[in-house]
C-alpha cells in the first residue's frame, strides 16, 4: 500500500509559477515510478509527466517545455515545477504512483495503482 499527499496548489496569474509536491509513504517499491496527472472540469484525466525509478522522465503534451518533474529519492517526494502557467492549465492535479508502468502510462490513467487526493491549480488571465 502507498499513501500519497499532494501540496502546493493555489491560485496564480497567467505567467506565474507553482511547485507541486507529493509525499509518498508506505511500500517504497510500489512508488518506484511516480507521475502527475490533471483533470479539468468536464474533461478526462490527462497525463502531465512521469518519472521512473532511474530518474528517467517523460512528458505529456501538456507538460512539455514549461513543466519539470523531479524526485527526491531519499524523502520519496516528487515535485512538479510549473512555469509560465496559463489559464488552460487550470485543473485538479493528481499525484500517481506505481511499481512499474509501460511507456504509455500518461495515456492510460486506468493503469495507475495509487492516487493522491489532488490539489487545485487555478490560473487567472
Amino acid at each position: 500500500q502507498v499513501q500519497l499527499v499532494e501540496s502546493g496548489g493555489g491560485s496564480v496569474q497567467a505567467g506565474g509559477s507553482l511547485r507541486l509536491s507529493c509525499a509518498a509513504s508506505g511500500d517504497p517499491y510500489s512508488s518506484a515510478s511516480m507521475a502527475w496527472f490533471r483533470q479539468a472540469p468536464g474533461k478526462g484525466r490527462e497525463g502531465v509527466a512521469v518519472i521512473n525509478s532511474l530518474g528517467g522522465t517523460t512528458y505529456g503534451d501538456s507538460g512539455k517545455g514549461r513543466f519539470t518533474i523531479s524526485k527526491d529519492n531519499a524523502k520519496n517526494i516528487v515535485y512538479l515545477q510549473m512555469d509560465s502557467l496559463q489559464p488552460e492549465d487550470t485543473a485538479m492535479y493528481y499525484c500517481a504512483a506505481g511499481r512499474a508502468w509501460p511507456y504509455y502510462i500518461l495515456n492510460r490513467p486506468d493503469l495507475v495503482n495509487y492516487w493522491g487526493q489532488g490539489t487545485q491549480v487555478t490560473v487567472s488571465s
